[in-house]
């Protein structure tokens, strides 16, 4: 059960990563840094990374 938690948890980080994403170009095409695209793209793919993991992790099964 933790593990679907946690894969759902991530998805949401995903969709939050986004968002920051779409709201860095936004600022960037304002005359904003560039910096802020940089960011918020580590942070998408932190994200998708995790949730790469997680549902990695619920197709293996419990290990006990």
């Amino acid at each position: 059960m933790t593990h679907r938690i946690s894969a759902l948890i991530s998805a949401f980080g995903v969709l939050a990563g986004m968002v920051l994403l779409i709201l860095a170009v936004r600022e960037y095409r304002s005359g904003a840094s560039a910096l802020w695209i940089g960011a918020g793209a580590v942070i998408f793919l932190s994200a998708s990374y995790t949730l790469v993991r997680d549902a990695r992790r619920l197709r293996t099964g419990p290990t006990t």
